[in-house]
């Protein structure tokens, strides 16, 4: 069946779990190391995930905020689910700024392949879209990240090894993630007190092998292919610096790669 410029087929229903190897790990972390809500976690992603399907009309992905998910699950007596709301609603500010002022085009002008692949190969460690215009893609984030703000939800973004997942279980439109976020908002809706009950019932080995996966399909996704021996320096800099520090990897990432362009070092 096609509808809206979505198609509901079984290749498409298919194409709708391609991405839960990144979704699953850190909404189960959240909800039994965190202790988040179990509702507000499901009705975020479901919600976003349903809007999605029907605005982009491809099968782009939702995700968990990698970075701040990390921080959070591997440091639950420090991080509160208070601090994630604000964390969401201050994420959600910031890239409507950057997208409204168009300095994220800036921002993405600066930031080097080497440094971008870095800080994903450090996520995966330790624990941009194709035809979408990386302006319209800031937008795009401050407003998901300021509905799961109002939702209770975790922030979240995209991501494009999350599209190459839900492709290449056969997704080709939005009705991938519209059949998803419709499940998770079933699961909202009538079923969040089970997960939730279930989810914490989970032996913390079990949970740490689900991570574990989690990491390794995060880590997995990074490729090298086609970079100098410098810029591979420059991954590797800035995946080992990932594993203390985002922020500062992320920093010590552009230094590195600005001054070898510049010529002002020799790696």
């Amino acid at each position: 069946m096609k509808l809206g410029g979505n198609e509901y087929t079984f290749r498409e229903a298919a194409g709708a779990f391609g991405d839960l190897g990144t979704l699953v790990p850190f909404v189960v972390g959240y909800i039994t190391i965190n202790r988040l809500d179990a509702q507000s976690v499901l009705l975020g992603f479901g919600l976003v995930g349903v809007v999605s399907g029907f605005y982009f009309r491809t099968p782009m992905p939702v995700q968990p905020m990698k970075g701040i998910a990390t921080t959070a699950i591997t440091h639950p007596g420090t991080v509160t689910p208070g601090m994630l709301w604000a964390s969401a609603l201050t994420t959600g500010v910031f890239w409507l700024v950057m997208g409204i002022t168009g300095a994220v085009s800036w921002l993405a002008a600066l930031t080097a392949r080497p440094v971008v692949r870095g800080i994903v190969l450090g996520l995966g460690l330790s624990f941009i879209l194709e035809g979408v215009s990386v302006r319209l893609l800031a937008l795009d984030h401050g407003l998901v990240n300021l509905a799961a703000a109002a939702l209770g939800g975790v922030p979240m973004c995209r991501g494009a090894g999350g599209m190459a997942g839900h492709v290449r279980f056969g997704a080709r439109t939005g009705g991938a993630l519209v059949i998803l976020g419709t499940l998770l908002l079933i699961a909202a809706f009538f079923l969040a007190d089970s997960i939730g009950t279930l989810l914490r019932l989970f032996p913390m080995p079990v949970l740490g092998v689900i991570l574990f996966f989690g990491g390794l399909e995060l880590a997995s996704s990074v490729a090298s292919d086609g970079f100098s021996p410098a810029e591979r320096t420059v991954l590797v800099v800035t995946a080992g610096l990932a594993l203390w520090n985002m922020g500062a990897a992320y920093l010590a990432g552009l230094a590195v790669h600005h001054a070898w362009k510049r010529r002002l070092i020799k790696l």
